[in-house]
């Protein structure tokens, strides 16, 4: 059965690859229809989407799926039809000294790279296929995607819908498990870009490097939330609530952990639990609510406080409507609040991507900047404050993939803003026109003028008066 799989795989990437090879140079009318087709099939089939999400999670509402996949990716594939074009155009770059002044010329010329492999999580599984979607069709590739096998009914529905909209050559789509996964990524690709835990991107890029593909990794991490002793606490427990209950905190970019003035700790977890209370007065039977994805997370997630506990930690359970979680069947799970942690606990090791939150104190400013700079760089980094020079220096001394001022995620929403990880939280950009650049292939391009420049430089043997003139001019301080 492996064999076949592989042998399935490697007859569409020879098809991808001779079909992309016959075409050159893409035409921009092709892209523009791949991409009008895209954005058909997710409008076409949004409710069908949204369906399977739901069943898939065992319960996600239709309108968290439309704003939290379907809207994005929509909203990415429009945003590169109506900019594809310009960012396709050569860029002119000027020659160096003399060479300029005979008559060379240089240029920059984005040419697709080819086939493009795309593996994608769970946690937003259709998004995270087509989002990084624009910036591969606009570039003009390929694409062949391996959806996740925790998502099984969106991955059957992607299977099911693609080939109505695409032929096999531009897009194909493949589903199963480990196996499967494992055979997808050791392909050698023009371009790999997947999406997920730190881990497995680990196993990615050593396959990858069999073949010297090259590789985006969108990966996580443990994203802080620095609250300034300045910051609205009320703006700032409403806008963490909303970011942390949003897909059950189920984000590779939800505020991980709260690093909080020890004076304020109190006030500031006072405002994420009426943050939480506001939008979800209930949870259970809420069908804005998410659930758990599924039973090994839930129970990752309860390991995760019974871990804390054990060690010392103080749990605070937001549970608006005093719910009886215990005796529910499914996965939801409320949001807890821990504070008194320290780092020998896991929910401070581990990327927590699920409905709890750490709270961390701090005597001053410097301290924070410290304990972030002493861990891995995250995907995200929140500040909330309204001293220009402390935000200033937040932003200066630590590094991240991205960041947002006095809010969580929105840094990921905008489309003319790259988005990417830096170290363990990934590689590689894409979003608008970052996108674009990361699937193209920047080809240098240089014309010589009609005379002999090697001779009149001093390159060409025998050298003699002008090369020594040349050496003279140039390896001066």
């Amino acid at each position: 059965m492996a064999e076949e799989i592989r042998m399935q795989m490697e007859d569409v990437l020879r098809k991808q690859r001779t079909a992309f090879t016959a075409a050159l140079p893409e035409s921009l009318s092709v892209r523009r229809d791949r991409i009008d087709r895209a954005i058909a099939m997710l409008i076409d089939h949004k409710d069908d989407f949204a369906k399977a999400v739901s069943a898939d999670f065992g319960h996600r509402s239709v309108e968290q799926t439309l704003m939290t996949d379907i809207m994005p990716s929509v909203g990415a594939l429009k945003h590169s039809r109506k900019h594809f074009e310009s960012w396709s155009r050569n860029e002119r770059r000027k020659p160096m000294f003399p060479l300029s002044l005979l008559g060379a010329k240089a240029e920059v010329m984005w040419q697709p790279k080819g086939v493009v492999g795309v593996v994608a999580p769970w946690n937003f599984p259709v998004g995270m296929v087509m989002v990084p979607m624009a910036g591969i069709l606009a570039a003009g590739n390929r694409a062949m995607v391996k959806p996740s096998e925790f998502t099984e009914r969106v991955s059957d529905l992607f299977a099911e819908v693609v080939p109505k909209y695409f032929a096999e050559e531009e897009m194909a789509v493949f589903t199963g498990g480990v196996e499967v996964g494992s055979t997808f990524t050791s392909l050698p690709f023009d371009h790999l870009i997947f999406t997920g835990a730190t881990g497995v991107g680990r196993h990615i890029m050593r396959a990858a490097a069999d073949n010297l593909v090259p590789v985006t990794l969108e990966l996580g991490g443990k994203s802080p939330t620095i609250i300034g002793r300045s910051a609205d606490k009320k703006k700032a427990g409403e806008r963490i609530a909303l970011g942390k209950m949003m897909n059950a905190g189920q984000i590779c970019l939800a505020p991980d952990y709260l690093l909080v003035a020890e004076e304020q700790e109190s006030e500031m977890v006072e405002s994420v639990v009426s943050g939480v209370s506001g939008m979800y007065p209930t949870l259970l039977a809420n069908d804005d609510y998410t659930s758990v994805v599924n039973g090994r997370n839930f129970e990752r997630l309860q390991g995760y406080l019974a871990d804390a506990k054990e060690k010392g930690a103080e749990l605070i359970e937001v549970n608006p409507g005093n719910e009886d979680f215990a005796s529910s069947n499914g996965n939801k799970m409320p949001l807890t609040i821990v504070r008194n942690v320290n780092d020998d606990m896991k929910v401070m090791q581990e990327e927590i991507f699920g409905p709890i939150l750490p709270v961390k104190t701090y005597k001053n400013m410097d301290d924070a900047i410290n304990y972030v700079n002493d861990h891995d760089r995250p995907l995200g980094l929140y500040y909330f404050g309204s001293d220009k020079a402390e935000e200033a220096k937040v932003l200066n001394r630590t590094i991240s993939g991205g960041v947002t001022v006095n809010d969580v995620l929105f840094h990921n929403a905008m489309e003319d803003l790259p988005f990417g990880g830096v170290g363990p939280s990934g590689m590689g950009n894409y979003h608008g026109m970052d996108g674009f650049k990361t699937f193209s292939h920047m080809r240098a391009v240089y014309r010589q003028p009609g005379m002999d420049i090697a001779k009149l430089s001093g390159f060409k043997p025998p050298y003699g008066k002008s090369t020594h003139a040349t050496l003279a001019r140039e390896l001066k301080k």
